[in-house]
């Protein structure tokens, strides 16, 4: 445990920050799973918000989101 108080801020700020990082990464893969059990536009609209929404909080990078949302899209596109 660090002993000066700036480093100990910084030990619970990215704690917290691990936390909410956690939650919609997890909210993220919940929804892609669901769209590759549903091939459904509605979940798959869905899903496209919460990868941009981590990619806004810089959660995931540019290319990883456009590539999960291309994945996701083709899968859906493929199975109707």
């Amino acid at each position: 445990m660090p002993n000066i108080k700036s480093a100990k801020k910084r030990v619970e700020i990215s704690a917290k920050r691990k936390e909410m990082n956690s939650k919609f990464k997890g909210a993220m893969k919940t929804a892609i799973k669901k769209v590759a059990k549903t091939a459904d536009q509605v979940d798959l609209k869905d899903a496209v918000k919460k990868i941009d929404k981590a990619l806004k909080r810089g959660i995931i990078k540019k290319n990883t989101a456009d590539r999960k949302k291309s994945r996701i899209t083709k899968s859906v596109n493929k199975a109707k």
